[in-house]
């Protein structure tokens, strides 16, 4: 058996923009918190990451200064999907050249495909690269599922590890048909304990931008058999996670961010300042759980 890219909780980092870039230094300090706070994995350049409004060069750079800050202390996954086959190949193979560990690799979208379509997509990505990849299903933001079946022939592939899985329903045929050596992490942060009961490796988690630590205690306490305090840990996130999630990731998680002094800036646009009620029902929560 093969041993996982990771295990336990991965955050998917945001990344703080300037009016005209990348604010660096802020970047480091929140990579060194997340570090410091017990983190497992950190995932650059993901949806949370915004890479969707990052040219090459910029996504690339971020990519290269998290390796080159973790300084392989955890594992560092870099988000390279596209929905045009051959870009996404070139953003892999160039996370790859500047030491990312893995790859996160998101379903086409927008002009979509068929399973055949996914399988050939995810097929030839990992055929030029050699590091592992972990495949990113999220039906709601793609309108596209990769059917268990799909996943069965994907996991037969030697670099390819295991999936973000968004879509609950489907993790036990995921299970059946892949078995134990093919890594599910939950792509949803209510969702971990349930993900985590069929198998799976931990979460790839939004909430860890705040909570690094509980993020991971909840993963590595179930892991570690541990399950009624990781129950209590994930039923404690929950008010939260309503709040971090009442907008579209990630308005929230970095509104959260900000108030709680951690100055990371705002989205790009198209993505804009949350609504104000939405701000005072996340504040309040952040208060409730001592954040703020």
């Amino acid at each position: 058996m093969r041993k996982p890219l990771f295990s336990g909780a991965g955050v998917a980092i945001i990344t703080p923009f300037t009016e005209d870039g990348i604010n660096y230094g802020k970047l480091e300090e929140l990579i060194e918190f997340q570090i410091n706070e017990g983190i497992d994995s950190i995932i650059s350049c993901g949806t949370t990451g915004e890479a969707s409004t990052m040219p090459d060069e910029e996504h690339i750079a971020v990519i290269r200064f998290t390796v080159e800050k973790v300084r392989g202390r955890i594992p560092v996954i870099a988000g390279t999907g596209s929905n045009d086959t051959r870009h996404a190949i070139e953003l892999s193979k160039w996370a790859e050249e500047v030491g990312a560990d893995g790859i996160l690799s998101v379903t086409p979208y927008y002009n979509k495909t068929s399973q055949k379509g996914l399988f050939e997509h995810f097929k030839v990505i990992a055929q030029n690269i050699k590091i592992p990849m972990i495949l990113y299903n999220v039906p709601s933001r793609t309108n596209l599922n990769i059917n268990p079946d799909t996943m069965k022939a994907l996991a037969e592939i030697e670099n390819i590890y295991g999936v973000k899985e968004c879509n609950l329903s489907q993790v036990g045929d995921i299970v059946n048909l892949c078995g134990d050596d093919f890594d599910i992490y939950s792509g949803n942060d209510d969702q971990v304990l349930p993900l985590m009961s069929y198998g799976g490796k931990g979460v790839i988690s939004v909430m860890a931008n705040i909570i690094p630590k509980d993020t991971h205690q909840m993963a590595k306490l179930y892991l570690n058999a541990d399950i009624e305090n990781s129950r209590k840990l994930q039923l404690k996130t929950l008010n939260l996670l309503k709040a971090l999630f009442i907008e579209v990731n990630p308005i929230p998680i970095k509104a959260a961010m900000n108030l709680m002094g951690l100055s990371v800036g705002k989205c790009r646009m198209p993505l804009v300042e949350m609504a104000e009620k939405n701000l005072d029902i996340l504040k309040a929560e952040l208060v409730k759980y001592g954040l703020i």
